[in-house]
């Protein structure tokens, strides 16, 4: 018996080699998932973004906002002047946070009453929240331990979280889930699409049908299309009706960016399924695509500690824009033309995506 299993076993490892493409999905993506996850896949936080806010020109003020700059865990990047431009500056994701010091913040240190300074946080984010108030209360910590033991005035810093004020995960989860599930059963119901067609011998009755590659491309479209919109409605029901996840934007405006995002799923899938001889040729290219592409959307890490390189080659994920679509009109309603800035390379890769399947497509039916 233990021969016989073995020779089976001989057979079937054999025949994995054997195949070309099945031995390329067995050694490359591995190779690249290892880099792509290594470098991008990170829950550290450093380097955050902070906006500073400082209305007061004393010498202590002064010191406290040197300290929150030379912390390796910030970085300014935005001197602002007003509320509104700290408002915006959150709702735009140019900073993950802005640290307000009030005018009479220098007043109170040197007459030995108690400081505030005020940090609002971006919040969208709910693990990156607490890591940056942790590290604020650390500077903060350090900063009152420092003054001068004759006006030893207590100081400390109010935190207020922005768009998820109780931090809570599924806030944070599920409208990112919107987004990734969508894309997943898009790119899959599409590339089975043409492989299937294969594997069951009905390509050829196919290539013989009055259909132009045209009408092909679009009958093989609009199933993936259809599924992923309705995936997303299921998510997006449990998130407001069961999970009571706020939403404060446009569902209209939401259910025309699911569009644009289908678009581009359904395109990669096409091309998936247009390389692919079988079924589980397509299943494997779906999953060898859509692992870097969760990753590198930022779904799990934040792209602001990905390294340049890497955050680079994500601005091609379609997952990475409608994140930040979905989150928005969720907990923030999302202004029209800043969805409108974060469409629009959505639909430049889901034209280019779109082109690559018509091409393929197209060499595959004639």
């Amino acid at each position: 018996m233990l021969r016989r299993i073995l020779a089976l076993l001989a057979k079937e490892l054999a025949g994995l080699w054997k195949d070309r493409k099945t031995r390329f999905v067995i050694l490359i993506p591995p190779l690249v998932q290892v880099m792509v996850f290594a470098y991008a896949a990170t829950y550290d936080v450093t380097d955050v973004a902070l906006g500073i806010w400082n209305e007061d020109a004393g010498t202590q003020s002064a010191e406290l906002v040197r300290r929150f700059a030379a912390s390796p865990a910030f970085h300014a990047t935005a001197m602002l002047q007003s509320p509104a431009q700290a408002a915006d500056a959150i709702d735009a994701k140019q900073v993950a946070a802005v640290l307000h010091v009030p005018q009479r913040f220098s007043a109170d240190v040197l007459a030995g009453r108690r400081a505030q300074a005020q940090l609002l946080i971006d919040a969208r984010r709910s693990n990156t929240a607490l890591m940056v108030q942790s590290y604020a209360a650390a500077i903060i910590g350090g900063y009152a331990a420092d003054l001068n033991s004759g006006h030893s005035a207590p100081v400390s810093v109010m935190t207020r979280d922005w768009f998820n004020p109780t931090l809570e995960s599924s806030w944070f989860i599920l409208p990112g889930l919107v987004a990734v599930l969508s894309m997943m059963m898009a790119m899959l119901v599409s590339a089975l699409s043409l492989a299937r067609e294969r594997e069951l011998g009905t390509f050829e009755q196919l290539l013989v049908t009055p259909l132009r590659p045209a009408e092909i491309l679009v009958g093989k479209a609009l199933p993936g299309m259809i599924v992923g919109w309705i995936d997303a409605n299921i998510v997006m029901a449990a998130a407001l009706l069961w999970f009571r996840v706020p939403f404060l934007g446009s569902m209209v405006l939401l259910q025309a960016m699911l569009v644009v995002y289908m678009l581009a799923g359904v395109a990669i899938g096409l091309v998936i399924s247009s390389i692919a001889r079988t079924q589980q040729q397509a299943m494997l290219g779906v999953f060898v695509i859509a692992s870097p592409m969760v990753v590198l959307s930022g779904y799990a890490a934040p792209v602001e500690n990905m390294p340049a390189v890497v955050a680079f080659i994500g601005q091609a994920d379609p997952i990475r824009w409608m994140l930040m679509i979905t989150r928005g009109l969720f907990l923030q309603d999302m202004p029209t033309w800043l969805v409108l800035q974060n469409a629009f390379p959505l639909v430049l890769i889901g034209l280019v995506a779109f082109g690559a399947a018509w091409i393929a497509v197209r060499r595959v039916v004639t």
